[in-house]
C-alpha cells in the first residue's frame, strides 16, 4: 500500500479535550516509563523524575489526568537490570494508584527505531499489575511512531524518514545497532523475530487505518475488545489524528473492562495524554537565572551518523571552544582520569569567555557485535563525561545540552542532580525537549536542560539550539 491509495484521515473535533476529560472524570494517570530521557520529546507542561521513588512518583502523578515521565534509562543497561528497575517501578506506580483509589497507566515508552528491551519490559510490567491488582492485562499497543522525526507505520510497516526519503526502519542504520539489531520492518514480523519466535507474526493483531479512519474509535474498540492474554496490537500512523481515535477507542475498551499496556514512541504517549501541539521555544520562552554564567557548555555523546553531522555544523558555525575527549584514552584505565581531568580544567576556564563544545572521539570501537561490550563502552564514555559535568558546575554554565540518550540521561541525573523538572517545551516540532529544573542542587536551578536525541533533527539543528540559548542569555544580561 502507498500513503496515496490510504483513506482520508478522520478528523475528530476536540478529541484532545475529550480524552483529557475522559481522564479526569475516571481518575486516571499516566506513568510513562522512559527508556532513555527523550520520551517526552513530543508532550508540554509535564513533569519528568529522574528518581526511581515511591514519593517523586506521587509528586508528578498528584492529581486525575496528570501525565509524568520517569526515567529508567534501562536502554543502556543489561536485560537483567532492566528487568529489575521496571518490577520496582510498576510495582510502586500499581500500589500508589492502589492507596489512593485511582488508575495508572504505564506506558513503556522506547525509541522509534525499535530498539530496547522490548518483551522483557512489557512482560515485567504486565506481571507486576496482575501481582498488585489482581488482574491480568488482556494486550500492549505498539506503537513506535515519532510523527515529527517522519517515523511512522503503513500496512504494519514501519518507517523512518532518512535524507528526506521513507524508509522501511529494517533498512536503515539504527537497525545494525550493536545492542539491539534486528532486520524485520513489518512490526509483526519484527515482534516475532525479537522474541525468538515465542510469538507468532500470525497471532499480532493490527490496527489498520482502514480500521482507524473509516470505522473510528468504535471500531477500534471492537477490534481491542478481542485481544487478551497480553497480545500484541500493531498501531499504524500517519497522523496525530490517528491517534487520537485509537486513543477514543481505547478509552471504550477500558470502559469496557478492557486493560492495555503500550509500547511507544513518543508519539503516542501525547495522543494518550489529550494533550496538543504547541509552537517551538523561542529566546523568549527560556528563562534562565540571571545569576549565571554568560556562556553555556555542549555534552555530546550519541555516536550516530546524524550527531556526527550535527556537530560539524555546530562547530563550522563557530564561537565555540572545542574540548574532544579520545574514546580509546578514556577507556584505558591508566589515562582516563588524567584526560578527565585536562579536559575539565579546560571547560572551566573557557566557559568565562566562550560557549564550550564538549565531544567524544568520532571513530567508533570495535566490539566484534558484542552487544554486552558496546553498552559496557558506552557506559565508560557516559561516566567521563558526567564527571566533567559534576566538576564544571562550579562554572555555573548559563545552559547545558546534552546530546545522545545515554548522555543526557546520565548527565541530568548524576552530573546535574536533577530529581525532578518539568517540559517547557521543544525547539523543533515534537523534538528536542526542554527542562526546567524543579528539585535540583541550588548550583542547577535556573540553568535550561536540553535533551537533544542523537537520532533527530536536521544537520544544522544542533547549530540552531544553541543560538536560541545564545539569544536568551544575552537577552536577560
Amino acid at each position: 500500500m502507498t500513503l496515496i491509495t490510504l483513506p482520508a484521515v478522520l478528523e475528530i473535533p476536540g478529541a484532545a479535550a475529550r480524552i483529557r476529560e475522559h481522564n479526569r472524570r475516571t481518575g486516571r494517570r499516566l506513568a510513562a516509563l522512559d527508556d532513555d530521557p527523550t520520551g517526552s520529546q513530543a508532550v508540554h507542561g509535564v513533569s519528568v523524575v529522574t528518581v526511581l521513588e515511591k514519593a517523586e512518583y506521587a509528586g508528578g502523578l498528584a492529581d486525575a489526568g496528570d501525565t509524568c515521565f520517569i526515567l529508567t534509562n534501562t536502554r543502556a543497561i543489561d536485560e537483567g537490570q532492566a528487568v529489575s528497575l521496571n518490577a520496582a517501578a510498576a510495582r510502586d506506580l500499581y500500589t500508589l494508584a492502589a492507596e489512593t483509589g485511582s488508575t495508572v497507566e504505564i506506558v513503556s515508552r522506547s525509541d522509534s527505531t525499535l530498539r530496547g528491551h522490548v518483551f522483557a519490559e512489557i512482560e515485567t510490567i504486565a506481571a507486576e499489575h496482575l501481582a498488585v491488582t489482581g488482574r491480568p492485562v488482556d494486550g500492549v499497543l505498539f506503537c513506535p511512531a515519532m510523527l515529527e522525526a517522519g517515523r511512522f507505520t503503513v500496512s504494519d510497516v514501519h518507517f523512518a524518514l532518512v535524507d528526506g526519503v521513507p524508509t522501511p526502519v529494517g533498512e536503515t542504520e539504527f537497525a545494525k545497532d550493536k545492542s539491539f539489531g534486528y532486520t524485520s520492518s513489518n512490526l509483526r514480523e519484527f515482534l516475532e523475530e525479537r522474541s525468538g519466535g515465542a510469538v507468532d507474526a500470525a497471532d499480532v493483531h493490527s490496527l489498520s487505518l482502514e480500521d482507524i479512519r473509516l470505522g473510528g474509535p468504535e471500531r477500534v474498540a471492537e477490534i481491542l475488545a478481542g485481544v487478551s492474554d497480553l497480545g500484541w496490537v500493531v498501531v499504524n500512523v500517519t497522523e496525530y489524528a490517528d491517534l487520537e481515535v485509537v486513543v477514543l477507542g481505547l478509552q471504550l475498551a477500558q470502559d469496557a473492562g478492557k486493560t492495555f499496556l503500550a509500547r511507544s514512541g513518543p508519539s503516542l504517549v501525547r495522543a494518550l495524554a489529550g494533550i496538543e501541539a504547541r509552537d517551538p521555544l523561542g529566546p523568549g520562552d527560556i528563562a534562565i537565572d540571571r545569576s549565571r554564567a554568560n556562556h553555556g557548555l555542549i555534552v555530546v555523546g550519541s555516536h550516530v551518523g546524524l550527531t556526527t553531522q550535527q556537530v560539524k555544523a555546530a562547530r563550522d558555525r563557530g564561537g565555540l571552544v572545542e574540548v574532544e575527549l579520545d574514546v580509546p584514552a578514556l577507556l584505558d584505565p591508566a589515562t582516563s582520569k588524567a584526560v578527565v581531568d585536562a579536559a575539565t580544567e579546560r571547560v572551566i576556564a573557557a566557559l568565562k569567555e566562550s560557549d564550550v563544545l564538549v565531544y567524544t572521539s568520532r571513530d567508533l570501537i570495535a566490539v566484534d557485535d558484542d552487544p554486552a561490550a558496546s553498552l559496557t563502552i558506552s557506559r565508560s564514555v557516559s561516566t567521563a563525561l558526567v564527571t566533567l559535568v559534576q566538576k564544571a558546575r562550579k562554572a555555573r554554565p548559563a545552559w547545558v545540552i546534552a546530546k545522545g540518550g545515554i548522555t543526557s540521561h546520565d548527565v541530568a541525573v548524576h552530573g546535574l542532580g536533577i530529581r525532578r523538572a518539568k517540559v517547557a517545551g521543544q525547539f523543533l516540532p515534537g523534538q528536542i525537549s526542554l527542562f526546567t529544573p524543579v528539585e535540583a542542587p541550588p548550583d542547577v536551578l535556573g540553568c535550561p536542560y536540553v535533551v537533544f536525541p542523537g537520532n533527530v533533527g536536521g544537520i544544522e539543528a544542533l547549530a540552531d539550539v544553541r543560538d536560541r540559548l545564545v539569544a536568551a542569555t544575552q537577552g536577560v544580561r
